[in-house]
């Protein structure tokens, strides 16, 4: 499968930083933007975010977010957020929250906050206003007898027998639909349009269904909802949307978009669309989301593994970096896969020029240095960021304890193999070199300690300096505080689950590997951010490089003296060798 990513720079926060056409080439959207603005269509563009509150966002709505608002911004114009609430028995107000928190996240403010119940009682007239241009009928078949009615793409479909009902009868029933005399199930409203049309929405779709739930907002004042279909294109007349930018799914949608507020003269807003957004080793469907998380397979909607919007905040994941990464993708025609390799590059470049370096060991092994003082203590001295040489210097402590990684030691190591082994010589990063002289082992044959001895003249920056091949890091073993290191890898085995066979259930392809709880020994001076992020949670939460580990970051399980760090993405950069290539 090809996967194209096109490589445009992100420039859309401010207005003083807006892309131009001498910047890169445009893409469709802004192409049809600046020629209906350079033809005086509209003065000034007005674009929505229209959500349905019925789960969290994920990495899908983000790029959503950045093209609507990033588009607006750059042409002078505004966003709208709507909330698509038309069904009450999905709908919460914990997501509307959640929502809304995602947004100013990201770094986007939207013009005005709206609710598709905001206009029920609009919707409901212009229904009746259908009615009465015999253009909408109420049909009492059930739901299954109305599917089978449309036919299918070869065939047309079938008249309802309640299709040619009086306009009076019409408006009675509608009416005794809103006031609540008929169960659920009972009778729909559906528009009048052609039952042989090629499009299949087009044959009579269904407008209001009859819902007797509580609404996170109207209560119990409505028991009939507009569908979807009816709704989305009025609420964008209403608020004189100017460009309604959807999916690539909601094309066929379209004539009936139009339909619609042609037929109620209304407002001609303009549906358009693009690809959405597919990544590898993942899914983007709220159901199957949802399912994830009632089931247990996740912790919860902000699972760092998740691609919910509030997953890869807690990760540790920046909103610049989502929204490069959405630059990055760029606005297509056609639907595309982009390999999750892109996401972690646009978070690695931006953490790997702001974030401070510590040293962990996930794996510890105790190393005595047997011919240093055994009460002295030293400060090795290694820059904050060697990226930014006005972050200035840290100062890391040393003493006759240490701790390396366990890796980092071999007693029959292969020939190119140039950390520590018996006899060998290897230096401790900023620090001295050291020379392994004894291994001691407990009954079962596991490595418990390693005797060394260290040069005194090998210090960095002072005395004689000598190479040798290997480098390694190290924590002193009096300084280093204990914590929890979460490693996150690919939350499904299979690159692309929307192929996966039908018979396939794609909770088989869950990688059992998906987090790694490791106990490890952190630098006290990376603990304290920890210990911020306890109550502070984003405004205190720091990012830092672990050397040689990858970036992290303090996750909200963090309690005093007891620092959990989620790793956001490894060091090693593997998707940059192939970004330029076509």
């Amino acid at each position: 499968m090809t996967i194209f990513v096109p490589l445009i720079p992100f420039r859309h926060m401010n207005a003083e930083n807006t892309n131009t056409a001498q910047d890169r080439s445009l893409n469709f959207l802004e192409e049809i933007i600046q020629a209906d603005l350079a033809a005086g269509k509209y003065q000034s563009i007005i674009t929505r975010f229209p959500p349905e509150p019925n789960g969290y966002l994920h990495i899908g709505h983000a790029k959503s977010i950045c093209l609507n608002f990033g588009l607006a911004i750059k042409y002078g114009g505004k966003t709208n957020l709507r909330f698509d609430d038309t069904n009450p028995t999905k709908e919460e107000t914990e997501y509307v929250d959640s929502i809304k928190e995602d947004i100013l996240w990201l770094g986007f403010s939207w013009a005005g906050e709206f609710y598709a119940s905001d206009y029920f009682e609009q919707l409901y007239e212009w229904a009746h206003k259908l009615i009465k241009k015999g253009l909408a009928y109420v049909d009492d078949q059930s739901q299954e007898e109305i599917r089978l009615g449309r036919g299918t793409v070869t065939t047309p479909g079938k008249d309802s027998p309640w299709r040619d009902r009086s306009i009076e009868e019409n408006t009675d029933l509608f009416t005794r639909m809103r006031n609540g005399e008929f169960p659920e199930g009972s009778k729909v409203l559906r528009a009048r349009i052609d039952m042989s049309h090629p499009n299949m929405l087009m044959r009579d779709p269904l407008m209001y269904r009859i819902i007797h739930a509580d609404h996170h907002r109207t209560g119990n004042a409505w028991c009939i909802y507009p569908m979807y279909d009816y709704a989305h294109g009025q609420c964008d007349s209403i608020e004189t949307i100017t460009h309604s930018i959807c999916t690539l799914e909601f094309d066929v949608h379209r004539p009936l978009y139009d339909w619609f507020i042609e037929k109620l003269e209304i407002f001609p807003s303009h549906q358009f669309e693009f690809a959405r957004l597919n990544i590898t080793h993942t899914v983007m469907s709220k159901r199957k989301l949802l399912e994830l998380v009632r089931d247990g397979l996740v912790t919860g909607w902000d699972d760092p593994r998740m691609p919910t919007i509030c997953g890869l905040r807690r990760r540790g994941y920046t909103p610049s970096g989502i929204r490069l990464f959405a630059e990055k993708v760029g606005v297509a025609k056609r639907d595309n896969v982009i390999d999750l390799s892109l996401m972690e590059w646009c978070i690695r470049e931006e953490l790997n020029k702001t974030s401070p370096r510590y040293m962990a060991v996930l794996n510890p092994v105790k190393v005595i240095l047997t011919n240093y003082p055994e009460h002295e203590e030293e400060f090795m001295t290694a820059p904050l960021n060697p990226e930014d040489p006005g972050a200035g210097e840290r100062q890391i402590p040393f003493s006759r304890e240490i701790y390396i990684e366990r890796d980092d030691f071999m007693e029959d190591p292969p020939k190119k193999f140039f950390r520590l082994r018996p006899g060998g010589e290897v230096r401790l990063k900023y620090g001295y070199i050291i020379r392994c002289e004894k291994v001691i082992k407990d009954s079962s044959g596991r490595i418990t300690e390693i005797q060394c001895t260290y040069d005194p003249d090998s210090k960095p920056g002072s005395g004689t300096w000598r190479s040798v091949k290997g480098t390694i890091h190290w924590l002193s073993g009096k300084h280093a505080v204990a914590g929890e290191v979460r490693l996150f890898d690919r939350l499904f085995t299979e690159p692309y689950m929307g192929s996966i066979p039908e018979d396939k259930d794609y909770k088989d392809y869950l990688n059992p590997d998906s987090m790694k709880v490791v106990h490890a020994l952190i630098d006290a001076q990376a603990a304290e951010s920890a210990n911020r992020a306890v109550t502070g949670k984003d405004r205190t939460r720091t990012r830092i490089q672990f050397e040689r580990s990858g970036y992290f970051v303090p996750d909200y399980d963090s309690e005093p003296g007891r620092p959990v760090f989620n790793r956001i993405c490894t060091l090693k950069d593997s998707f940059s060798k192939t970004l330029n290539q076509p």
